[in-house]
């Protein structure tokens, strides 16, 4: 029987013991709000369309855990875009998530050179990705306008990367925390599975206290450089417990959503509320990938085609479309 954890009795029949959701939650009494994301077979099955070395599939999971967080706070039916563009080892990974639960993602690397940076411990994502940017894109559809956030990717990992995001576009308080791994379980039905998992707190003090982001709104402009404030005992005590979590709390199969927050937050009390399910989708298809070459010239057409026919693979799923070039001549 698990510990009793949850401040809200509901939360148990929101089934908070499985993989493959994000987990929304609250620390009302420290103004907290956050969500936990659990990666089993949907990580495992991205990574399947794909002959990714274990650094780049490990760093790739953790940018699909922390779109997965990122892209569960959407409010409408959308789109939600993490992209890096680096000179690393790791010089573009896209994230695509789409509303309610949808994913997926690629990663784009020079084998030679993850092979030069590669290292028996731990993987460290930023060795990977080098210096650059990281850009999150949320898309309300054709009808409004994209929103975009970009930070720099200076040597710093995924998390301090959104750690920035946050303080320079939303000016909320935030601490992210995100991890991947191969995971070995035992027995005649086991076998080697990836997993990816992440926890995000944010900072909302309902008394009207202080944060300790400036109050401000809209990305900071070039030069500025925020006043800090003091910072709210209540935030720092949830953060503090927050960054108490080891990666592999975060991608134990045995350690379910609910006992995790007990362990961090049972002095407190959490609230979760519904989970969010996540799978792993791609939404090429054969009709989209024709509308796109029916809009090439006569020309482009031409240089496309080998051994007489074009053949179009999605970068997502790996997935191949065949054509004959007389479809759009």
């Amino acid at each position: 029987m698990s510990d009793p954890i949850l401040t809200d009795p509901a939360a148990y029949a929101h089934g908070l013991t499985g993989d493959d959701m994000v987990t929304p939650f609250e620390v009302k009494p420290l103004g907290t709000r956050g969500r936990t994301v659990r990666l089993g077979a949907s990580i495992t099955e991205l990574l399947a369309q794909h002959d990714y070395p274990d650094e780049v599939a490990a760093v790739l999971a953790e940018a699909v855990a922390l779109g997965a967080l990122l892209g569960t706070t959407l409010k409408f039916d959308g789109r939600f875009i993490l992209q890096t563009q680096t000179n690393g080892a790791i010089d573009m990974m896209v994230v695509d998530f789409v509303t309610p639960g949808q994913i997926r993602a690629y990663a784009r690397f020079d084998e030679e050179a993850v092979n030069e940076v590669s290292s028996d411990g731990p993987v460290d994502a930023s060795v990977y990705l080098g210096k650059g940017h990281l850009a999150m894109t949320v898309d309300q559809g054709p009808d409004m306008d994209r929103y975009q956030g970009i930070v720099a990717l200076d040597g710093a990992s995924l998390s301090e990367a959104a750690h920035a995001y946050f303080a320079q576009s939303e000016q909320i308080p935030t601490s992210v925390r995100l991890a991947a791994g191969r995971v070995v379980t035992p027995g005649a039905s086991g076998g080697t599975q990836w997993r990816a998992g992440g926890i995000l707190v944010q900072h909302l003090p309902s008394d009207g206290s202080s944060s300790p982001i400036e109050l401000s709104a809209g990305d900071a402009p070039e030069g500025y450089e925020a006043k800090q404030l003091p910072e709210d005992d209540n935030w720092t005590r949830a953060r503090v417990l927050m960054e108490t979590t080891e990666d592999h709390e975060l991608i134990d199969p045995q350690l379910t959503t609910d006992r995790l927050l007990y362990r961090l937050y049972h002095e407190d009390g959490a609230t979760a509320y519904e989970p969010v399910p996540i799978v792993c989708k791609c939404h090429c298809s054969r009709e989209r990938i024709a509308d796109v070459l029916r809009n090439f010239s006569a020309e482009e057409i031409a240089d496309t085609v080998e051994h007489g026919q074009i053949t179009v693979n999605c970068e997502f799923c790996s997935r191949s479309y065949v054509f004959d070039p007389s479809e759009f001549l």
